[in-house]
């Protein structure tokens, strides 16, 4: 079906039902109806190390189902029932991406992403009351094992854990040193500790037990969070396969073969990719357990592509800017597409990819509230480079401002807060703690997505900001609040700022502005070492730390965040500018109400448009000139 505009979509909500209402489809069941019409095409492919040529195992859709009804059989063996948690502390792997789809179908998963604390590790555990765990055993150059030892040990209600081991995919002699390196295996979980492997081959290759066949939550997933404690928020079965279904009916065939380096604990993988392959029987690949962290993903990434006939690439904007800094080195002929999420990719750099690949890059906008997917822009139509496309089928955006008696509907290109209604919003129960439910819809149906923007005349949506005081790090939420916290925690700090500043690589990092006690005595980078102790989560640790008379107040005494803002930008883009050495500087940053905050410019002398667009354009936030 063409998905070239907004109308299109609104052609497909009249044309194809996306689930019979009668009988609503449950994750079993697509996977059940993939594997008998697919059986011995490829499922899903994982390869422990990076090199083209190194050790893989593949599952076909049959044996992928076989592997799924294990798995769910064992959960239910450990006293799984639908309402109760499974939780998954690993990193990509097949075992991975099985434990998945089967801890869905036996109760609920919670993926939980491994780089995480213990204490933030053990914090979900308990919130989501887990009550089986499945994790690495013992690897070397992994500490994943000795963290969620930790973690279970401060969350009673986990009874087992499930250990995978990573040894079984290399071959003699690599087989044979890892138990000599191997690091000491926890024993202090405070649980039954079994062996995944042993377990499944205990289990049936069909279901041993009845699906009820009805819409409910299978999925807990945290919100990215980096530093203090996530929120979780619930995933339905209907908006799985929700997700599942826009990428088969817009995206994926069964012939296409998708790399996939993102980690399946990450909603952007599990729902848009997994879901869209059980779907529509593509073939997705996981290089590596770290994906696109792990060693030589990106120095092999193109080889991989030769090698695995890639159709379609996953990615996000700071991987495709560590694959511009490497030429392209191997035969990419069959991609296609690359489908990039998680943040605004900045123009320069979009235009570099698509000019040194080939490929059409396809923008999309997702969130965890919402199980994820929400736009994109057209496959086969026009692209608003900056923007993130046109809603969805079955997907209504409204873009609403506080009004004296509730919202207000903005008009065409007025910004406001992005609210959405779809199939993957849990109304009412977004979150597993009812209180961070209070106030988050308006209408009694639309989500408040907490980020700023507008709806063109065309029915393209553009993000201008954010309500909600994040900062995005390649696509991991950082709370600036941990990061002030940190700050004053410092006997010479009065008052803290943190904020995201601009950066080419991950879209924005942190930075933090601080104001003195009476008499305090400090720098700048005193306070950055402060931050390596005290921030918990080394991606928080600001990248630069600056010392202000005074910090930029509201009338009641809020630091003013909206001018530390544009201080940031004009320090990163005059830096930027110097640099290149460009004969332009920052004139001032002005809050626009079409594009958010934009850099205005003004010449020292003589420079080129161009040479500047290919230096600012590989920053997110826009540039004029002064007038």
């Amino acid at each position: 079906m063409t998905f070239a505009s907004r109308q299109d979509a609104l052609d497909i909500e009249r044309e194809t039902p996306w689930e019979s209402r009668e009988r609503p489809e449950t994750l079993y069941r697509m996977l059940k109806d993939t594997a008998e019409t697919f059986p011995d095409r490829p499922a899903v492919s994982f390869q422990l190390l990076s090199g083209p040529r190194d050790n893989s195992r593949t599952l076909t859709w049959m044996q992928f189902h076989e592997q799924v009804c294990r798995a769910a059989n064992l959960f239910r063996s450990l006293r799984i029932k639908e309402d109760d948690v499974v939780s998954l502390v690993l990193p990509n792997s097949l075992e991975t991406a099985v434990a998945t789809v089967g801890a869905a179908v036996a109760g609920i998963v919670n993926p939980i992403n491994p780089l995480l604390e213990p204490e933030q590790i053990s914090a979900i555990l308990r919130e989501t009351d887990a009550k089986v765990v499945v994790t690495l055993k013992a690897f070397p150059k992994t500490d994943i094992a000795q963290k969620c030892a930790e973690a279970v040990r401060h969350a009673p209600s986990v009874h087992t854990v499930l250990e995978v081991d990573l040894n079984t995919y290399l071959s003699p002699p690599k087989s044979w040193i890892v138990p000599l390196v191997r690091p000491k295996n926890p024993d202090n979980h405070h649980a039954d500790l079994k062996d995944f492997a042993v377990e499944m081959r205990a289990q049936s290759v069909t279901p041993d037990f009845p699906e009820t066949g009805e819409d409910r939550v299978a999925a807990y997933f945290h919100t990215g969070g980096t530093t203090g404690m996530p929120k979780v928020a619930q995933h339905r079965y209907s908006g799985m396969v929700y997700n599942g279904w826009l990428g088969h009916q817009l995206l994926f065939t069964e012939e296409d073969s998708i790399m996939c380096p993102l980690p399946l604990f990450h909603v952007f993988a599990c729902h848009v990719i997994l879901m869209a392959m059980i779907k529509s029987g593509a073939h997705g690949v996981f290089p590596t357990p770290a994906g696109y962290r792990g060693d030589g993903v990106f120095d092999n990434f193109w080889k991989l592509c030769e090698r695995w006939k890639t159709t379609f690439v996953i990615t996000v904007p700071t991987a495709v800017s560590a694959l511009m800094q490497r030429g392209v080195d191997a035969d990419i002929s069959t991609v296609k597409n690359a489908f990039s999420g998680s943040a605004p990719m900045p123009l320069e750099l979009f235009r570099r990819f698509e000019s040194a690949t080939g490929m059409t890059v396809i923008e999309g906008y997702g969130l965890t509230e919402a199980t994820c997917l929400v736009s994109c822009n057209p496959p086969e139509g026009q692209k608003k480079v900056g923007s993130v496309g046109v809603p969805f089928p079955y997907t209504d955006v409204r873009i609403y401002q506080d009004g004296p008696d509730g919202p207000v509907e903005c008009a065409i290109d007025e910004v406001g807060e992005i609210c959405i209604s779809n199939p993957g919003v849990n109304v009412g129960n977004t979150y597993t703690e009812a209180a961070k439910n209070h106030d988050l819809y308006y209408h009694g149906e639309y989500l408040r997505t907490g980020d700023l923007g507008r709806m063109d005349e065309d029915g393209y949506l553009w993000i201008t900001g954010r309500a909600k005081d994040l900062i995005i790090r390649g696509g991991h939420n950082i709370d600036p609040a941990d990061i002030e916290e940190a700050l004053m925690a410092h006997n010479a700090v009065a008052v803290a700022g943190a904020i995201g500043q601009p950066d080419a690589h991950s879209g924005e990092i942190p930075c933090a502005y601080v104001e003195l006690v009476e008499g305090g005595s400090v720098t700048g980078e005193e306070l950055r070492e402060h931050c390596k102790v005290h921030v918990h989560e080394r991606a928080a640790i600001p990248r630069h730390v600056e010392i202000l008379d005074e910090l930029p107040k509201t009338a009641v005494g809020k630091v003013f965040k909206p001018d530390l803002r544009k201080r940031a930008i004009t320090r990163v883009y005059d830096a930027a500018l110097t640099e290149a050495g460009l004969q332009a500087r920052v004139a001032q940053v002005v809050d626009s109400k079409k594009r958010g905050l934009v850099a205005q410019l003004e010449r020292t002398g003589e420079v080129e448009e161009d040479a500047i667009d290919h230096v600012l354009g590989q920053l997110v936030r826009p540039w004029e000139w002064a007038e």
